[in-house]
């Protein structure tokens, strides 16, 4: 078996350690600190992750979505497949480096989804994005490996109750909170219901066949829900 190849690494914002994009045969992999953190060979959970968040949002006049990790393109690229031609999809991506090997590199395994008009990418963290640009009708969350197994501490405050209300002052009323994780999360469903999201859990096969299951967490605003600031 051929040896992997290293075609870039960048620092991890604020983090510990570099991102590694690594290549061989065809299959693109980026890990941190040695753990594998996305790879081109099984991206079907984040595409259902797009689906069911996006879902029936085609039939909505301008929806506005918010993407949080870029990864591999292939949540974003869902994204796009599921809306009408007249929404926006914002994508929070801190990376720079992660942004960059999009339009470079990784670019045509999703095709080329950053090309698309609708797209706007910010390159900042997710939580800022999500408080001074919305009210959003969903916010799909692909950050680090979810709630729990964490590669990176300082991202464990999307998932906290505070990270949780800020998402949900900033959706509109009905608006839905998809997030994707590496498995299930009991405590973390707590904190959804607790912060008054309705919450569902689903499982997706990460790639076809009998592969490795990911949870995909789908939390609604209500719509009885009057629109809010976040904290």
């Amino acid at each position: 078996m051929k040896p992997w190849e290293v075609l870039a690494r960048a620092p991890v914002p604020g983090g510990k350690g570099e991102f590694v994009l690594h290549h061989r045969d065809g299959t693109f992999v980026i890990r941190v600190n040695g753990q594998e953190l996305m790879s081109s060979r099984v991206h079907g959970s984040e595409e259902t992750l797009a689906r069911l968040g996006c879902e029936g949002l085609r039939a909505t006049p301008g929806a506005r979505v918010l993407v949080g990790g870029l990864g591999l393109g292939y949540t974003l690229r869902a994204t796009l497949d599921v809306l009408g031609g007249d929404a926006q999809v914002v994508v929070a991506e801190l990376a720079e480096a992660i942004v960059a090997w999009n339009r470079g590199p990784l670019a045509s395994l999703a095709g080329e989804p950053l090309q698309d008009g609708r797209v706007r990418v910010e390159t900042a963290d997710v939580k800022r994005v999500m408080r001074g640009a919305g009210p959003w009708n969903a916010i799909l969350l692909d950050v680090d490996n979810g709630p729990s197994g964490l590669t990176q501490p300082s991202n464990a405050g999307l998932y906290d109750s505070a990270g949780l209300a800020a998402a949900h002052a900033a959706l509109k009323p009905g608006g839905v909170l998809a997030v994707w994780s590496a498995g299930p999360d009991e405590r973390f469903t707590r904190r959804l219901q607790q912060a008054g999201f309705t919450a569902e859990l689903h499982s997706s096969r990460a790639g076809p066949g009998r592969g490795t299951r990911h949870t995909l967490f789908l939390a609604r605003r209500r719509r009885t829900d009057r629109q809010g600031s976040a904290p």
